[in-house]
Protein backbone atom coordinates (compact mmCIF):
# COMPACT_ATOMS: atom_id res chain seq x y z
CA UNK A 1 0.00 0.00 0.00
CA UNK A 2 1.21 3.30 -1.35
CA UNK A 3 1.84 6.18 1.56
CA UNK A 4 -1.31 8.85 1.73
CA UNK A 5 -0.37 12.26 1.19
CA UNK A 6 -0.32 14.27 4.38
CA UNK A 7 -1.11 18.08 3.42
CA UNK A 8 -1.85 20.53 6.54
CA UNK A 9 -0.57 18.39 9.88
CA UNK A 10 -1.33 19.09 13.13
CA UNK A 11 1.76 17.94 16.21
CA UNK A 12 0.30 18.36 19.51
CA UNK A 13 3.28 18.34 21.52
CA UNK A 14 5.32 19.55 18.96
CA UNK A 15 8.18 20.47 20.73
CA UNK A 16 8.61 17.41 22.48
CA UNK A 17 11.13 14.74 21.87
CA UNK A 18 8.93 12.63 19.56
CA UNK A 19 7.11 15.91 17.70
CA UNK A 20 10.65 17.25 16.64
CA UNK A 21 11.30 13.99 15.06
CA UNK A 22 8.27 13.84 13.08
CA UNK A 23 8.69 17.56 12.38
CA UNK A 24 11.85 17.18 10.53
CA UNK A 25 10.93 13.69 8.70
CA UNK A 26 7.81 15.57 7.77
CA UNK A 27 9.12 18.46 5.84
CA UNK A 28 12.39 16.18 4.80
CA UNK A 29 9.32 14.39 2.45
CA UNK A 30 8.70 17.49 0.82
CA UNK A 31 4.80 16.65 0.25
CA UNK A 32 3.52 18.37 3.28
CA UNK A 33 2.31 21.80 3.01
CA UNK A 34 2.10 22.84 6.96
CA UNK A 35 2.65 21.55 9.71
CA UNK A 36 1.36 22.94 12.91
CA UNK A 37 3.52 23.02 16.17
CA UNK A 38 0.69 22.96 19.36
CA UNK A 39 1.88 23.31 23.04
CA UNK A 40 2.14 25.48 25.73
CA UNK A 41 6.09 25.77 26.03
CA UNK A 42 7.06 29.02 24.57
CA UNK A 43 10.96 28.70 24.71
CA UNK A 44 11.40 25.69 23.13
CA UNK A 45 8.76 27.28 20.56
CA UNK A 46 11.15 29.87 19.56
CA UNK A 47 14.18 27.61 19.82
CA UNK A 48 12.70 25.45 17.19
CA UNK A 49 11.41 28.13 15.18
CA UNK A 50 15.07 29.68 15.18
CA UNK A 51 16.32 26.19 14.26
CA UNK A 52 14.46 25.27 11.62
CA UNK A 53 13.60 28.29 9.20
CA UNK A 54 10.87 26.64 6.90
CA UNK A 55 8.20 28.88 5.99
CA UNK A 56 5.70 25.52 6.27
CA UNK A 57 5.77 25.45 9.89
CA UNK A 58 3.35 27.62 12.09
CA UNK A 59 3.28 27.19 15.76
CA UNK A 60 0.12 27.46 18.47
CA UNK A 61 0.87 28.47 21.84
CA UNK A 62 -1.58 26.71 23.99
CA UNK A 63 -2.49 23.48 26.19
CA UNK A 64 -4.53 20.45 24.98
CA UNK A 65 -6.71 21.03 28.53
CA UNK A 66 -8.18 24.09 26.63
CA UNK A 67 -10.78 22.74 23.90
CA UNK A 68 -11.02 26.42 22.64
CA UNK A 69 -7.24 26.47 21.94
CA UNK A 70 -7.83 22.98 20.43
CA UNK A 71 -10.10 23.64 18.03
CA UNK A 72 -8.17 26.58 16.95
CA UNK A 73 -5.67 25.08 16.05
CA UNK A 74 -7.93 22.40 14.66
CA UNK A 75 -9.34 24.33 11.77
CA UNK A 76 -8.85 23.13 8.15
CA UNK A 77 -6.26 19.78 9.26
CA UNK A 78 -6.05 16.95 7.03
CA UNK A 79 -4.33 14.90 10.10
CA UNK A 80 -3.41 14.96 13.97
CA UNK A 81 -0.43 13.39 15.81
CA UNK A 82 -1.27 13.45 19.52
CA UNK A 83 1.36 13.24 21.63
CA UNK A 84 1.01 15.97 24.16
CA UNK A 85 1.36 14.26 27.89
CA UNK A 86 2.49 14.32 30.91
CA UNK A 87 5.12 11.08 30.43
CA UNK A 88 7.25 11.36 33.58
CA UNK A 89 6.57 8.40 35.76
CA UNK A 90 7.07 9.51 39.23
CA UNK A 91 5.58 13.72 38.47
CA UNK A 92 2.29 11.62 37.94
CA UNK A 93 3.06 9.33 40.80
CA UNK A 94 2.73 13.03 43.10
CA UNK A 95 0.05 15.29 40.90
CA UNK A 96 -2.17 12.79 39.46
CA UNK A 97 -5.03 15.12 39.16
CA UNK A 98 -2.28 16.88 36.62
CA UNK A 99 -1.80 13.40 34.76
CA UNK A 100 -5.60 13.44 34.32
CA UNK A 101 -5.95 16.79 33.02
CA UNK A 102 -3.65 16.47 30.59
CA UNK A 103 -3.44 12.58 29.52
CA UNK A 104 -7.15 11.84 29.40
CA UNK A 105 -9.21 15.31 29.07
CA UNK A 106 -6.99 16.76 26.91
CA UNK A 107 -6.76 13.56 24.98
CA UNK A 108 -10.64 14.47 24.81
CA UNK A 109 -10.68 17.92 23.75
CA UNK A 110 -8.27 16.65 20.82
CA UNK A 111 -10.14 13.43 19.26
CA UNK A 112 -13.61 15.28 19.61
CA UNK A 113 -11.78 18.47 18.45
CA UNK A 114 -10.67 16.16 15.35
CA UNK A 115 -14.36 14.61 14.90
CA UNK A 116 -15.72 18.16 14.67
CA UNK A 117 -13.04 19.64 12.08
CA UNK A 118 -13.17 16.71 9.70
CA UNK A 119 -9.67 15.66 10.05
CA UNK A 120 -8.80 12.63 8.04
CA UNK A 121 -6.56 10.89 10.35
CA UNK A 122 -6.57 11.08 14.08
CA UNK A 123 -2.66 8.99 15.59
CA UNK A 124 -2.49 9.50 19.49
CA UNK A 125 0.57 8.21 20.95
CA UNK A 126 0.16 5.87 24.26
CA UNK A 127 2.84 3.56 25.85
CA UNK A 128 3.29 -0.10 27.28
CA UNK A 129 3.00 1.42 30.73
CA UNK A 130 -0.97 1.84 29.52
CA UNK A 131 -1.02 -2.64 30.10
CA UNK A 132 -1.64 -3.65 33.45
CA UNK A 133 -0.72 -0.08 34.78
CA UNK A 134 0.38 0.57 38.22
CA UNK A 135 1.44 4.09 38.01
CA UNK A 136 -1.02 6.95 37.83
CA UNK A 137 0.87 7.74 34.28
CA UNK A 138 -0.02 4.10 32.96
CA UNK A 139 -3.46 4.49 33.89
CA UNK A 140 -4.19 8.01 32.30
CA UNK A 141 -2.62 6.43 29.13
CA UNK A 142 -4.70 3.74 29.51
CA UNK A 143 -7.51 5.81 30.36
CA UNK A 144 -6.66 7.95 27.18
CA UNK A 145 -6.59 4.68 24.90
CA UNK A 146 -10.37 3.84 25.99
CA UNK A 147 -11.66 8.00 25.08
CA UNK A 148 -9.91 7.39 21.83
CA UNK A 149 -11.52 4.14 20.94
CA UNK A 150 -15.14 5.27 22.62
CA UNK A 151 -15.10 7.94 20.31
CA UNK A 152 -14.04 5.63 17.33
CA UNK A 153 -17.11 3.43 18.53
CA UNK A 154 -19.21 6.12 18.36
CA UNK A 155 -18.45 7.07 15.13
CA UNK A 156 -18.40 3.86 12.97
CA UNK A 157 -21.01 3.14 10.25
CA UNK A 158 -21.39 6.93 10.29
CA UNK A 159 -20.65 9.28 7.21
CA UNK A 160 -17.53 10.63 9.23
CA UNK A 161 -14.09 12.14 7.46
CA UNK A 162 -12.46 10.66 10.34
CA UNK A 163 -10.19 7.38 11.34
CA UNK A 164 -8.87 7.50 14.77
CA UNK A 165 -6.45 4.99 16.05
CA UNK A 166 -4.16 4.72 18.73
CA UNK A 167 -0.43 3.40 18.41
CA UNK A 168 1.68 1.89 21.95
CA UNK A 169 5.23 1.58 22.37
CA UNK A 170 7.77 1.34 24.87
CA UNK A 171 10.69 3.09 25.83
CA UNK A 172 12.32 6.03 22.99
CA UNK A 173 15.98 5.45 23.38
CA UNK A 174 17.39 9.25 24.16
CA UNK A 175 14.28 10.85 24.26
CA UNK A 176 13.55 13.56 27.33
CA UNK A 177 12.92 11.06 30.47
CA UNK A 178 15.82 8.47 29.21
CA UNK A 179 17.96 7.29 31.23
CA UNK A 180 20.83 6.90 28.71
CA UNK A 181 21.79 10.29 28.83
CA UNK A 182 21.36 9.85 32.64
CA UNK A 183 24.25 7.40 32.46
CA UNK A 184 26.59 8.84 30.19
CA UNK A 185 26.63 12.06 32.10
CA UNK A 186 27.00 9.91 35.60
CA UNK A 187 30.63 8.60 33.76
CA UNK A 188 31.21 12.12 32.69
CA UNK A 189 31.15 13.78 35.94
CA UNK A 190 32.97 10.33 37.61
CA UNK A 191 29.96 9.57 39.17
CA UNK A 192 28.32 6.03 39.99
CA UNK A 193 25.62 5.63 37.38
CA UNK A 194 22.96 4.87 39.71
CA UNK A 195 20.28 2.02 38.40
CA UNK A 196 17.22 0.74 40.22
CA UNK A 197 17.14 -2.72 39.75
CA UNK A 198 19.54 -4.70 37.45
CA UNK A 199 17.15 -7.47 36.47
CA UNK A 200 14.81 -4.42 35.07
CA UNK A 201 13.77 -5.23 31.44
CA UNK A 202 12.61 -2.58 28.93
CA UNK A 203 11.77 -2.49 25.05
CA UNK A 204 14.73 -0.39 23.20
CA UNK A 205 13.47 2.22 20.66
CA UNK A 206 14.56 4.40 18.78
CA UNK A 207 13.09 7.69 18.01
CA UNK A 208 12.68 7.06 14.13
CA UNK A 209 11.27 4.15 14.67
CA UNK A 210 8.18 5.42 16.43
CA UNK A 211 7.88 7.90 14.04
CA UNK A 212 7.64 5.22 11.28
CA UNK A 213 5.14 3.11 13.72
CA UNK A 214 2.69 6.36 13.72
CA UNK A 215 2.87 6.99 10.04
CA UNK A 216 2.38 3.15 8.93
CA UNK A 217 -0.77 3.87 11.74
CA UNK A 218 -1.32 6.55 9.36
CA UNK A 219 -1.54 4.76 6.48
CA UNK A 220 -3.11 1.14 7.19
CA UNK A 221 -5.35 2.48 10.57
CA UNK A 222 -9.10 1.02 10.48
CA UNK A 223 -11.24 2.70 12.93
CA UNK A 224 -10.06 1.97 16.60
CA UNK A 225 -7.18 0.41 15.54
CA UNK A 226 -4.20 0.15 17.92
CA UNK A 227 -0.79 -0.60 16.49
CA UNK A 228 2.32 -2.06 18.24
CA UNK A 229 5.25 -2.26 17.00
CA UNK A 230 7.52 -5.75 17.90
CA UNK A 231 10.71 -4.19 19.50
CA UNK A 232 13.50 -6.27 21.16
CA UNK A 233 14.15 -5.50 24.93
CA UNK A 234 17.46 -5.65 27.32
CA UNK A 235 18.12 -5.92 31.25
CA UNK A 236 19.17 -2.45 32.75
CA UNK A 237 22.31 -4.14 33.81
CA UNK A 238 23.36 -4.80 30.31
CA UNK A 239 22.12 -1.44 28.84
CA UNK A 240 24.96 -0.02 31.35
CA UNK A 241 27.44 -2.18 30.94
CA UNK A 242 27.12 -1.37 26.99
CA UNK A 243 27.73 1.90 27.69
CA UNK A 244 30.24 1.42 30.12
CA UNK A 245 31.95 -0.21 27.28
CA UNK A 246 31.79 2.49 24.49
CA UNK A 247 32.99 5.37 26.99
CA UNK A 248 35.86 2.88 27.56
CA UNK A 249 34.86 2.70 31.40
CA UNK A 250 34.23 -1.07 31.67
CA UNK A 251 35.22 -0.77 35.89
CA UNK A 252 33.27 2.56 36.16
CA UNK A 253 31.26 2.22 39.29
CA UNK A 254 27.14 1.32 39.82
CA UNK A 255 24.72 2.19 42.30
CA UNK A 256 22.10 -0.07 42.87
CA UNK A 257 19.32 2.83 44.67
CA UNK A 258 16.22 0.64 44.59
CA UNK A 259 12.62 0.90 42.92
CA UNK A 260 11.08 4.41 42.17
CA UNK A 261 7.45 4.97 42.46
CA UNK A 262 5.37 3.32 39.67
CA UNK A 263 8.07 1.36 38.63
CA UNK A 264 7.89 -2.30 36.80
CA UNK A 265 9.60 -5.16 36.95
CA UNK A 266 8.92 -5.48 33.21
CA UNK A 267 7.23 -3.43 30.66
CA UNK A 268 4.23 -5.15 28.46
CA UNK A 269 3.35 -4.29 25.07
CA UNK A 270 -0.09 -6.58 24.61
CA UNK A 271 -1.97 -8.39 26.95
CA UNK A 272 -3.11 -12.02 25.67
CA UNK A 273 -6.79 -10.69 25.55
CA UNK A 274 -5.99 -8.29 22.94
CA UNK A 275 -3.56 -10.46 21.17
CA UNK A 276 -6.30 -12.67 20.59
CA UNK A 277 -7.63 -10.61 18.37
CA UNK A 278 -4.70 -9.14 16.63
CA UNK A 279 -3.37 -9.29 13.17
CA UNK A 280 0.40 -10.28 12.75
CA UNK A 281 1.64 -7.63 10.15
CA UNK A 282 5.41 -8.46 10.06
CA UNK A 283 6.89 -5.49 12.53
CA UNK A 284 3.55 -4.79 13.93
CA UNK A 285 0.26 -5.75 15.69
CA UNK A 286 -2.64 -4.44 14.77
CA UNK A 287 -5.00 -4.85 17.53
CA UNK A 288 -9.06 -4.61 16.43
CA UNK A 289 -11.15 -2.22 18.79
CA UNK A 290 -13.72 -4.29 20.75
CA UNK A 291 -16.78 -3.05 19.00
CA UNK A 292 -19.24 -4.28 21.34
CA UNK A 293 -22.17 -2.36 22.54
CA UNK A 294 -23.69 -2.04 25.66
CA UNK A 295 -25.02 -5.55 25.44
CA UNK A 296 -24.08 -7.59 28.66
CA UNK A 297 -24.48 -10.73 27.34
CA UNK A 298 -21.23 -10.30 25.56
CA UNK A 299 -19.23 -9.55 28.77
CA UNK A 300 -20.70 -11.93 31.09
CA UNK A 301 -22.80 -14.88 29.36
CA UNK A 302 -20.44 -15.61 26.45
CA UNK A 303 -16.66 -15.96 26.88
CA UNK A 304 -13.57 -15.94 25.05
CA UNK A 305 -12.04 -19.02 24.33
CA UNK A 306 -9.17 -17.69 22.59
CA UNK A 307 -7.13 -16.15 25.03
CA UNK A 308 -5.87 -18.82 26.91
CA UNK A 309 -3.73 -19.52 23.55
CA UNK A 310 -2.16 -16.93 23.88
CA UNK A 311 0.55 -15.34 26.42
CA UNK A 312 0.87 -11.42 27.26
CA UNK A 313 3.92 -9.75 24.79
CA UNK A 314 6.43 -8.05 27.23
CA UNK A 315 10.37 -7.05 27.67
CA UNK A 316 10.79 -10.52 29.90
CA UNK A 317 9.77 -12.53 26.50
CA UNK A 318 10.52 -10.76 23.18
CA UNK A 319 13.93 -10.79 21.95
CA UNK A 320 16.17 -10.56 24.21
CA UNK A 321 19.20 -8.51 23.20
CA UNK A 322 22.89 -9.36 24.19
CA UNK A 323 25.56 -6.33 25.04
CA UNK A 324 26.67 -6.48 21.28
CA UNK A 325 23.03 -6.06 20.56
CA UNK A 326 22.54 -2.84 22.61
CA UNK A 327 26.27 -1.40 21.70
CA UNK A 328 25.12 -1.53 17.89
CA UNK A 329 21.53 -0.21 18.51
CA UNK A 330 23.43 2.55 20.81
CA UNK A 331 25.87 3.54 17.57
CA UNK A 332 22.85 3.69 15.40
CA UNK A 333 21.89 6.89 16.82
CA UNK A 334 23.25 10.13 16.00
CA UNK A 335 23.23 11.52 19.98
CA UNK A 336 25.41 8.74 20.96
CA UNK A 337 27.76 9.29 18.09
CA UNK A 338 28.17 12.77 18.96
CA UNK A 339 28.60 12.10 22.48
CA UNK A 340 31.57 9.88 21.94
CA UNK A 341 33.22 11.90 19.44
CA UNK A 342 32.94 14.36 21.90
CA UNK A 343 34.31 12.32 24.37
CA UNK A 344 36.60 10.84 22.88
CA UNK A 345 38.60 13.68 21.42
CA UNK A 346 38.29 14.92 25.16
CA UNK A 347 40.44 11.96 25.88
CA UNK A 348 43.26 12.21 23.44
CA UNK A 349 43.74 15.96 24.40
Amino acid sequence: MTAKRIRTVLITGGTGSFGKTMLRTLLDGNDVEEVRVFSRDEEKQHVLRSTLLDPRIRFYIGDVRDRAGVEHAMRGVDCVFHAAALKQVPSCEFFPMEALRTNIVGSENVVRAGIEAGVRSLVCLSTDKAVFPVNAMGMSKAMMEKVAQAAAREIVGESTATTISCVRYGNVMYSRGSVIPLFIEQIKSGLPITITEPTMTRFLMPLRDSVALVRFAFDHARQGDLFIKKAPAATIADLVTAIKQLFSRPDHPVDVIGWRHGEKLYETLANAQELSHSEDLGDYYRIAMDDRDLNYKSYFVEGDRETAEYEDYHSHNSERMSVEDVKALLMTLPEMQSELESWNGGARQ
